[in-house]
Formats: C-alpha cells, structure tokens, sequence
C-alpha cells in the first residue's frame, strides 16, 4: 500500500488510537505497524477476527488480556545465558499463567469464535515454568525457602547463628565491667556486622574492631573481638546464601533458555490477539460496523465512441452509507453516503469551499484502508467495498520549499506518480484536480488527466471547482456527478454530499447576503454567459424537483405504510377470529361428546337395573325398546360427528404457507445466542451464513437459523417525468442522532424510518446519547406514535445502555 498516500489520509493516526487499546508493548508495536493488505481472503479473515472479538467482548467481558507482559527481552537474555532477576520471571510466570487461561477459555468457545480459538492454539502449555517459579519466587519478588533444601537450610543456620551471636553482645551490655564503656545500652549494625557503640573516651577499654564513628566523633562501632568468628560465620552463611539464590535463578534462567522459541511464539500469538481485541475496542469506541468486503466483478465494456478506447468498468464496488471520518469528533462529523452503483466507478464531487469535499475523499480513502486492516469502520452496516490493490490520494498543500516547487509543480509530480502506478484494481482520490496555475489550462489539464484515468477503468473521486469537469460527468458512461450541499439562507455548508446532481457556485447569492452592493452583484451576473445562468436556473430547479419528488415520495409511502398496517391488524383479526372458531368448535365437540357417552352410560346402567328388578319374561319383552334407544344415541353420535366435519370443512382457514426460504436480507431467529439478526450472505460451500446482530457480523451454520421474515423485495424505480429515482436502499441498521438539534433529529429519525421500512428492516438502532435526556425522549416519543414502529425499547449495555433506543419495525 502506498505509503505516501497513507500519511495524507492520516491513517497512523488511526494507528495510534488502535495502539491504545492494546494491553502490552508487543501489541501496540504490531498495532502500529498495521498495513492494508491487498488479498480479499486475507482482509475477510482479519474482519472475521475482528467480529469475533467484539462478538466476545459482548458475551465474555471476563476474556482479557490484562496480566500479559512483554517478556521479549527476558527470553532473549536467557538465550544468551544471562540469569533473570525475580521481577522478570514473576512477569512471565504471569503472561504464562495468562495464556494458559485463554487457551483454555477459546478452546471452550471453539464454535462461537473459531478464528480466534485457532490462535489461541498456538499459545504453549505451561511448560512446567509457571509451578517452578512459583514455588521459587514469592508474589513480592523474594526467594522462598521451599526453591531448594540447600537455601532452606542455610538460611535456618544463618538465623541461629544471628540469635546465639545478639545473645552474647546483649549479655555483654549488660556486663557492669561493659556497660559504663557504651554510648547507649543496645547492639546495632555496620556494613552488616554486629557491634557495641562505645563512647570514644574509652577506645582501647573493650578490644575489638572499629568499624565505624558517628558524625560527632563521640561514639566509635567497635565489633569486640569475642564474636569476631561468630560473625565471620555469618558472613559466610550470607554469601552462601546469595549464591544459591543465584543457582536458584540461573536454573529457572536456563529453563526459560530450553523453551525460548515456545515463549517467543506464544508472544507473538498474544501480541496479536492483543491488536485484535484493540480492533474491537476501537469499533465499540467508535460505534463502528463490519464493513462487507467483496471481490472485483469482471470488468464491462460501458462505451465504445468510434477511435476512442472503450470506457470499462473496472467492477470494484464502493458503498458508504452513514460514513463518518474517525477522526473527527462523533457529535459533529455529518455522515456520509457514497454509493456508485454498478454502471459507476468515477465520481466528480463539486461544491463550496470549506463544504467537506476534502473530508469526503479523506474518509473514503481512510475507510478502505481501515476495511482491509481489519479494523471496523465508522459507518452503518450494509456497507460494502472492494479490497484494492493500492490506494492513491494527492490531497493537500504539495508546495516543498526545499526542492523549490510549486503548489501545482508539486500536485503534479504526485500525479504523474500516481499515473505510473495506479491500475484498475486501484482507487484514486484528488483534491483540487489542476489548481495552481491558470484557470483555463488548469481545467483543461483536469479534464485530461480525469479522462486518462476513466479510459483505463481506475475508480476514481474527484474534488473540483471547474465546471468543465462538471459537464464530462455528466456526458461520460461511468462517471456521476456529486455535490456538497449549501444552506443559501445560513450561508453554512450542510456537509451533506448529494450523488447524481453537480454542485452550483453560490459567490453572488452569498456576497448579496453579506452587504455587497446591489449594483455590483448584478454586474458581475451580467458578466455571466446566458447558457451558464441557464445552467444554474436549471440546476436550482432540479433540486427543487428533487426535494419535491422526495417529499411526495414519502407521503405516499406513509399512506402504504398505513395501509399496510392497516392489512397487518385485519391478518392479526383474522388469526384471532380463527383461533375463536377453533376453540368454540372444540368446546361444542366436547360437550357433544359428553353428553352422548352420559346418554349411552344411562342406557347401560337402564339394562343392568332391568335385569336385576324384573322377571326374565319382562326383561326380555323390554329388550327391543332399549336396543332401540342404543341405536338412536349411535345415531346421534355418528350425526353429530358429521355435522362437526361438514362445519370444519365449511370454515377451514387457508392451507399455511411454506415457511418463506432462507436468503439474503431475510430475518432469522439465531438459536444458539437467542437473538434475532438478518442474513447478510449464504456460504453454500461451508453451509453457513453471514448474519448481522446489530453491528456485529457473524458465520454460524444455517441448521441453527429459523426464518422470522422473508427478504424485502426490491422495489421497482420509478420514473417522474425526466427525473428518475433511485431504488430504495437500506439505509443500514444503525442512525445517529447525537448532538443535533430536537427538530432536525426528528426529522432525519422521519426520514430513515421511511427508508427502513421500506427497505424491509426488522429492527433499527437509534444512537442518540444520554445527555439531558431531551433528545431520547423526544425520540421514544416519536417512535410510540409512529404507525410502522411496533414496540421499542432502550439498548442492552453493550449496546449503549439509555444512550441507544433499538426499535422493533412492523414487517409483512
């Protein structure tokens, strides 16, 4: 990946907040050497650790890394035959400790987060380190007695020794020949031997050796002759004593040596789980989603003008919906939806200085290169990309002083760069295409370079003021215009960017606002070509017809909406009337029942009570009017029977449809979490499926997923005299409301429901913070009352607690 275009993008800042999410220094050293990687299956396995992670962080908090160090150095000290200090391997009796327990935690939670499981494999067994340092060294750091017998012993001689030599200085402090000779009645230590303090008066009085004198000179340390050996002994001991505690260490050092390459590995393998959890860190930070990375479509010929070279389609995707830069504050940054559909890869973005045309391309270029990192990216789920082979931007101030250039000399060299080395598999992003120099050849330069790059299919996203460029994309196959929206009454750009319509300039209309005199406005309008103010005429009411063919769209799908709901509370009727229908009929059937067997029970007990009551003649005289009454109760039964059947038959419900199939888009219930999701993709080859839960994208087998809904149907386009509208698409699962005013999230939440609705959406998250609490209840407000939201209900904690609301959505 072009290292040059990912310092303009900022990307190691990106870094650096990854990095702090690391817990040790060989994670954050590896965080902050992330690179995009350019292999499709290699980007799709770094996503799927990702959403392992974040899938454990929500289920598993306990599953951390807290308690690994960095024991790199320690190992190679060792292999060079250096003896460890204490300190050093009580860290990696802990890291040890640590990976032993997350080996065994991933080994339990093989199925749910396999790609992590595979690299907790990798981490080694103990070793048998971790019982020998324990037993050796203490949490604080000290030898203990049980490290060997030899150690045990020495240091019970030593304390016997200490007791039998204080006894004797204290039996001689209390000698009345001694004691008037001493400064003070108590034995203390010099340079680690036992001595009396004796008054400096009486030096040469108490035979000894001088080891000492205070700062006065009055009190001379004198260690006396009589227990010279004992503490020699002593001394001894002590160094024995350290000696063996460094045998102790060098054995423990010696064992780390023989497992050197096991611990470097397990390193390594730590220090990777370490930036993948940082990964899903930073996408909870950032309440970020799985982006879904698909591979480049064959290229297609789009035009083919007579000597001209074709235009090809290089097939790349590129689909943002509610992008927002990561590096901008999350309550101010506007997102962002850039989606090319399957006829586009080039796009001309025009618009008002400061209107976020530069931020534009800064996010879409800082999103692909985090989308093939691994990381996450701060936009709503449905959004997808190619993985690039490269990724090209010239985007800010290339004047260099020191190799005397130019702004448009140094724009230009990274141009050239970039058409040397970018291919169809690339994506290329220029601000501010042919600045610099003379507007005319300028533009004229822009149309050029942006032609050479659409003729040899390389995606690419242009920032312009030229009209020029305005034009040749709109005549050119391939090509879309894009605009940053303008607020002509608040002379503030919206930092909204609009595809499908160019940008106008807004100079006069803001220079008239600002004071400058009526006169010279219309002068300098008068200065404008009749075909130009016609353009901006035209293009004003464009807008215009879009935002009323918006606005009429969503009354009609509000009207659809009520309708539909209208159908949905007659089907819940129906269901409710059938079951009433049932349960009468069984009430009825069983009472029938009832009363037809008390009927033939009395004939029975009618029969028994005649045979014992009357003579045998009577009985026998009796017998066919009871055999009559029997056959009429059969008969009874056997119409009552027929009579429940014909009146089933009459009022059976309708066959029950076939549960709907398993597709994309279609809502599941995922048994093994007890969660509802949505199918994102099928892997025939693997019988899985790819399901979002939330934000969270996860592969579990399709034998565990039962069909809640069927997948919404693709809504025809329709057409509206010359201005045709686009599909609906999903506007993801997610929208973000924080930090705008009451009025204007209302209506965004209007908006995106419309969308989500239509789009066939189960559920929706609405992020609208905590705060005063203002906006969340406004927010729950509008969602009782609107007639396609079901029920709601706050967020899960790790969803975002009271700061998020996940509404349930009517479906067919």
């Amino acid at each position: 990946m072009d290292s040059k275009t990912l310092s303009i993008l900022e990307y190691p800042k990106v870094l650096e907040r990854l990095a702090r999410h690391t817990t040790f220094a060989a994670g954050r050293e590896l965080a902050l050497k992330t690179r995009p990687t350019a292999s499709l299956e290699r980007a799709r396995a770094l996503q799927a650790e990702t959403a392992a992670a974040r899938l454990i962080l929500a289920k598993h908090p306990e599953i951390t890394l807290r308690g690994v160090r960095d024991i790199r150095e320690a190992v190679a000290s060792a292999r060079r035959g250096f003896i460890l200090e204490p300190r050093a391997l009580l860290d990696l009796r802990a890291t040890l400790a640590r990976a032993r327990d997350l080996r065994r935690q991933f080994t339990r939670l093989h199925e749910e987060a396999r790609p992590l499981a595979e690299i907790a494999e990798r981490l080694p067994p103990p070793l048998g380190l971790v019982d020998a340092i324990s037993n050796a060294i203490s949490d604080e750091g000290e030898i203990l007695d049980s490290a060997s017998p030899r150690l045990a012993n020495l240091r019970a001689d030593l304390v016997l020794g200490r007791q039998r030599l204080v006894r004797r200085l204290e039996r001689m402090v209390r000698d009345p020949a001694v004691s008037p000779l001493l400064q003070e009645p108590i034995v203390t230590q010099r340079d680690g031997r036992y001595v009396l303090p004796l008054k400096a008066d009486f030096k040469g009085r108490l035979p000894g050796i001088v080891h000492d004198r205070s700062s006065s000179g009055a009190t001379l340390f004198v260690e006396p002759l009589a227990v010279v050996e004992i503490n020699n002994r002593l001394r001894e001991l002590e160094s024995e004593i350290e000696h063996e505690i460094r045998r102790i260490l060098a054995e423990l050092s010696r064992r780390v040596a023989a497992h050197a390459d096991a611990l470097e590995e397990m390193t390594r393998a730590l220090a990777l789980l370490d930036v993948i959890f940082a990964r899903a860190y930073l996408a909870e930070e950032m309440d970020a989603a799985a982006p879904e990375l698909v591979p480049f479509r064959r290229p297609r010929p789009l035009l083919i003008e007579g000597d001209q070279p074709p235009i090809t389609h290089p097939g790349s995707t590129l689909r943002l919906l509610g992008a927002r830069h990561p590096l901008l504050p999350a309550d101010k940054v506007v997102p962002l939806d850039v989606a090319l559909d399957e006829d586009t890869f080039a796009v001309v973005i025009t618009g008002p200085n400061t209107g976020g045309k530069t931020v534009t391309l800064k996010t879409v270029g800082l999103l692909a290169a985090m989308a093939q990192s691994g990381m996450q990216i701060p936009a709503e789920s449905g959004s997808s990309l190619s993985v690039y082979d490269d990724i090209f931007a010239d985007i800010g101030d290339e004047q260099s002083i020191e190799q005397s250039l130019s702004t448009f000399s140094g724009h230009m060299r990274n141009i050239v760069r970039i058409l040397k080395r970018a291919d169809r598999r690339s994506l290329v992003l220029l601000d501010e295409l042919g600045s610099g120099t003379d507007p005319q050849e300028g533009a004229a330069l822009a149309r050029a370079i942006l032609d050479a790059l659409v003729r040899r299919g390389i995606t690419t996203l242009v920032a312009t003021h030229y009209p020029e460029l305005k034009l040749y994309a709109h005549a050119t196959p391939g090509v879309v215009n894009a605009s940053m929206e303008f607020d002509p009454r608040s002379l503030k750009p919206t930092y909204r960017l609009s595809m499908g319509l160019p940008g106008r300039s807004n100079a006069l209309e803001i220079a008239r606002r600002l004071g400058l005199p009526h006169e010279i406005v219309e002068a300098a309008r008068a200065g404008f070509q009749p075909s130009e103010l016609k353009a901006d005429a035209l293009l004003d009411e464009i807008h215009r017809q879009r935002r009323i063919a918006r606005r009429e769209r969503r009354r009609a799908e509000r009207a659809r909406r009520r309708a539909e709901a209208l159908r949905a509370r007659l089907a819940k009727r129906l269901a409710e009337i059938e079951e009433e229908r049932r349960a009468v009929l069984d009430a009825a059937r069983a009472e029938a029942a009832e009363q037809i067997a008390a009927l033939q029970q009395e004939i029975k007990s009618l029969r028994r009570r005649l045979r014992k009551l009357s003579p045998p003649e009577k009985f026998v005289t009796a017998q066919p009017e009871i055999q009559s009454v029997a056959e009429a109760a059969r008969e009874l039964g056997k119409q009552v029977e027929e009579s429940f059947a014909e009146v089933e038959e009459q009022t059976a419900p309708a066959p029950v449809a076939p549960p709907p199939p398993l597709a994309p888009g279609a809502k599941v219930f995922v048994e093994r979490l007890g969660a509802e999701g949505v199918v994102a993709a099928l892997l025939p080859e693997t019988e899985e499926a790819e399901v979002m839960l939330g934000s969270l994208r996860m592969r579990t087998p399709v034998k565990g997923l039962r069909v809640l809904a069927p997948a919404p149907e693709e809504p025809a386009p329709q057409d509206e005299g010359k201005l045709r509208l686009p599909p609906v698409e999903s506007p993801g699962m997610e929208l973000h409301l924080r930090g705008m005013p009451v009025d204007e999230a209302l209506d965004a939440l209007e908006r995106y429901l419309d969308q989500a609705y239509l789009a066939g959406l189960p559920f929706v998250r609405i992020v609208h913070g905590k705060g005063t609490g203002k906006l969340r209840a406004a927010v729950r407000d509008a969602l009782s009352r609107h007639p396609h939201v079901r029920s709601w209900e706050p967020g899960l904690p790790a969803e975002g607690g009271e700061g998020v609301t996940v509404a349930k959505l009517e479906t067919e």
